[in-house]
């Protein structure tokens, strides 16, 4: 005679329920670990692109196919203190040299069209030359961001992914478009 569903012990099934859960925490650990991480915006610095209290995934696993590109809105670990993060927008890629004039992104002499700013702003900034191993990012609400203007460059190890997904307020769901420009300088 066969064995039924009925006639597992208990013990059965506690085991059975115990590697269920274990599977399920060892895949969380691996998906957050490589792949995806949730992530709260802090602040105004990317108003109107993304609002303070905005929730997004990141993804991890962009960035160990292809290097960041420009127009790319990436969280990494904050140059003053590691245990927290930030969210800019890359406009500065390795080897480049970039310049700010009353506002305005200059990258190897040549503007940079930014669609996505509402104001600009004013600040200036001499030309800096962009190490091989670094980027160049800005909040999009500059007035109001503490970004590679204040601190100087961002190392390419500080970051953790691109932002990929908002999933709240559920107004904003939906996945962060990030500015393509091709060859611009």
């Amino acid at each position: 005679m066969q064995a039924t569903e009925q006639s597992r012990s208990p013990g059965s099934f506690l085991r059975e329920f115990a590697e269920t859960i274990l599977l399920t925490f060892l895949i969380y650990i691996l998906v957050r670990t490589f792949l995806f991480e949730n992530y709260r915006v802090v602040g105004h610095s990317m108003d109107p692109t993304l609002e303070n209290d905005q929730y997004l995934m990141v993804n991890k696993l962009d960035y160990r196919l292809h290097a960041p590109q420009r127009g790319d809105i990436v969280v990494f670990r904050d140059p003053h203190d590691r245990d927290r993060k930030l969210i800019k927008r890359i406009v500065g890629l390795p080897g480049e040299i970039l310049e700010i004039r009353s506002g305005r992104v200059f990258v190897n002499g040549r503007r940079l069209e930014e669609p996505y700013l509402a104001d600009p702003g004013l600040s200036s900034q001499p030309p800096i030359p962009i190490p091989d191993d670094s980027y160049y990012v800005l909040g999009d609400n500059r007035s109001n961001s503490s970004d590679s203007r204040n601190w100087g460059v961002l190392p390419e190890s500080e970051i953790v992914g691109k932002a990929w997904l908002s999933y709240w307020p559920p107004r904003r769901w939906g996945v962060i478009l990030h500015t393509a420009y091709g060859d611009v300088p």
